[in-house]
């Protein structure tokens, strides 16, 4: 019988993600045959807009030739390093303006105004000061994730539930334990979201460095292919950045799904 349910359960589950997916493939599929329609009317020149055979064909070789994967790993080690930085970051300012209340007046106002400069303009500053090299790169990737982990961390560490705290009093806390024991789990969901949309704006930053101040990444890529006037690898490399970017949202997402049962979601499915 336990098993006859679990085998039930599971087919229901496959048919709900079947459902959920036929609209997407729709989409795609409408996106795909209005694409080949126009290339097949040439309203457009071959040039500027490829047929998808083309694209696909591009795709499949550069994938042979080892050429996509290289420029994605090498985006991806520069996504990770400047993420995790600016997570670090962001997680301590965050605890300080929740352990020590004043301690945002020193340097919150320096944040909200760096909050507002868009961190591409910040390339030509940095390639002054840094070159061309992997740290101009990071530099940006930090710039442009930090902000939206640290809004939402401080809004998870200051938002805490004040009863949750007055427990932690009744029980001796200290303000340590209060911190550890009460306010960081249940800042967690708000943290996890703004690892998640820090994530996604970390994918944005590198693509515009890599297009200014790389000769790797996928960023590099699309710019190389423009200038060699290749316009199916510049299509090649929009639609892998989209990819990969998705991919590593739904993974994050799912994290979060398991880590705060679906509270952290915000509804991003």
């Amino acid at each position: 019988m336990r098993r006859r349910v679990s085998q039930w359960g599971w087919g229901d589950l496959k048919v709900k993600g079947i459902k959920k997916g036929i609209p997407a493939a729709i989409v795609i599929l409408a996106v795909l045959g209005i694409w080949y329609g126009v290339c097949e009317l040439g309203i457009f020149n071959a040039y500027v807009l490829p047929s998808p055979g083309k694209v696909l064909s591009s795709f499949a070789d550069m994938c042979r030739r080892g050429e996509l994967a290289e420029d994605i790993g090498i985006s991806m080690i520069r996504v990770i390093k400047g993420f995790s930085i600016a997570f670090v970051m962001a997680f301590i300012l965050g605890m300080l303006r929740a352990v020590i209340p004043g301690s945002g007046a020193y340097f919150e106002y320096l944040v909200q105004f760096f909050r507002n400069v868009p961190p591409l303009s910040m390339i030509p500053l940095l390639i002054l000061w840094c070159g061309i090299g992997e740290t101009t790169k990071v530099v940006i990737i930090v710039l442009a994730s930090f902000f939206p982990m640290y809004l939402n961390i401080v809004k998870g560490f200051t938002g805490c539930d004040q009863k949750l705290l007055e427990v932690g009093d009744m029980f001796g806390y200290s303000p340590a334990e209060k911190f550890w024991k009460i306010v960081l789990p249940y800042a967690t969901a708000d943290i996890l979201v703004g690892m998640r949309i820090g994530l996604g704006y970390s994918w944005r930053a590198i693509i515009g460095a890599e297009m200014v101040a790389a000769s790797t990444g996928l960023g590099h890529l699309i710019l190389f292919a423009q200038q060699m006037s290749r316009t199916d690898k510049v299509i090649v490399g929009i639609f892998v950045i989209g990819i990969v970017g998705y991919a590593t949202d739904r993974i994050f997402g799912l994290i979060i799904g398991k880590l705060v049962k679906g509270n952290g979601n915000h509804g991003w499915d």
